[in-house]
């Protein structure tokens, strides 16, 4: 994280000329006489003089033999100039680049410490948007727009209130860091198919126990899973994309969450995967509740979470308990099934057969996996 506290680059610099005119001061040369030496024009003498003229190799080593100093000093001395210069620049045009931070969630980002926790006065506004310009990794905030805003025709929204494109690729973005930061092997559809399986059966168990396992089994596969805090008006709770042709990645938010919420935003996320690849330009985002826009791929996945996680053939047995407010009952059956009893209600609940105020609603558990 970077402080505004930091030391800003000076608005005033030196160019390489100051020290060839002090060489020539302190010989008592004139512009001339250091021209003839060189072999080059007045005219370029005082255009190198005053830093509008670069200092070449050729130059650096003329320098070296006349003036002193090292062929190496002259060419280092030019290119901090140069980059000092090109900062000042940079500087007046962050200034100008203001307007942008609005379309940013910026408490947020404090809270993932992409930028400081300070207040934000007028005066350190242009160096947060360099701190945001590098978060993003675009030179300009013309290139975030083309590079994110551009990903609005990629996603596949669950929610019309998905609205806030600022809060989603923030929360995106953040994705990618830490996605960059993982080597899987190459994506293998069987082992992902086996893996799932697998993870299935850690329902069962609290985060501490199957956290490990289900990161190690995604790995395995080629797949990449990450956790990222909700950013509040992104409203998604998980994602589903490909970084790459051969790169898929589930993104799942950390807000406390009931198990069966989480399990089904996993398994519906892997579905994506699964089910979609063709679509590999498309990034899936998903609301667990309030869903409003119909999509045939979200209903795919939807239907393929469901059965995974309670298989069509015990829908009879499922159906029934709704008549029941027995907790040894609804126990019994997942169980039976070998998922967690939170996953069953919320199957009943989501089914509209269990109301969400339902005394059997204590059935679940409360998830906080940390980052």
């Amino acid at each position: 994280m970077t402080n505004f506290t930091e030391a800003a680059t000076p608005d005033w610099i030196s160019p390489p000329g100051d020290t060839i005119l002090d060489f020539i001061e302190e010989r008592d040369w004139t512009q001339k006489k250091l021209s003839q030496r060189l072999g080059c024009s007045g005219k370029h003498i005082n255009l190198l003089i005053n830093g509008k003229s670069p200092i070449t190799d050729d130059m650096a080593f003329k320098l070296e033999k006349v003036v002193g100093g090292s062929s190496g000093f002259w060419m280092s001395r030019e290119a901090k100039y140069r980059e000092r210069l090109a900062r000042i620049v940079a500087a007046k045009q962050y200034e100008s680049w203001v307007y942008w931070l609005d379309e940013l969630p910026l408490s947020d980002l404090k809270i993932a410490n992409v930028i400081p926790d300070e207040r934000i006065s007028p005066s350190k506004k242009p160096k947060l948007v360099e701190i945001l310009l590098k978060f993003f990794g675009v030179a300009s905030p013309d290139e975030w727009k083309k590079t994110y805003l551009n990903m609005e025709g990629a996603f596949r929204r669950t929610k019309e209130q998905q609205s806030d494109n600022g809060a989603i690729t923030s929360w995106l973005r953040l994705g990618e860091i830490k996605a960059e930061k993982i080597s899987t092997p190459t994506y293998n559809v069987p082992a992902f198919k086996e893996a799932l399986r697998e993870i299935r059966l850690l329902t069962t168990l609290g985060p501490e126990q199957f956290e490990p396992t289900l990161r190690k089994l995604c790995f395995e596969s080629g797949v990449k899973l990450v956790f990222v805090p909700s950013i509040s008006k992104a409203h998604v709770s998980g994602v589903a994309r490909w970084l790459n042709p051969h790169s898929p990645l589930i993104q799942m938010s950390l807000y406390g969450k009931t198990n069966d919420k989480f399990w089904f935003t996993f398994f519906h996320e892997a579905a994506h995967i699964l089910l979609h690849s063709k679509r590999k330009n498309d990034i899936f985002l998903d609301v667990q509740s309030g869903a409003n826009i119909n999509s045939l791929e979200e209903d795919e996945a939807n239907n393929w979470a469901a059965d995974l996680l309670i298989p069509p053939e015990y829908k009879d047995e499922l159906h029934g308990l709704a008549h029941t407010n027995n907790r040894s009952s609804i126990t019994r059956f997942a169980e039976s099934v070998g998922v967690h009893p939170g996953v069953v209600v919320g199957r009943l609940q989501h089914e509209g057969l269990l109301p969400y105020n339902s005394p059997l609603s204590r059935l679940k558990d409360s998830y906080e996996i940390t980052s």
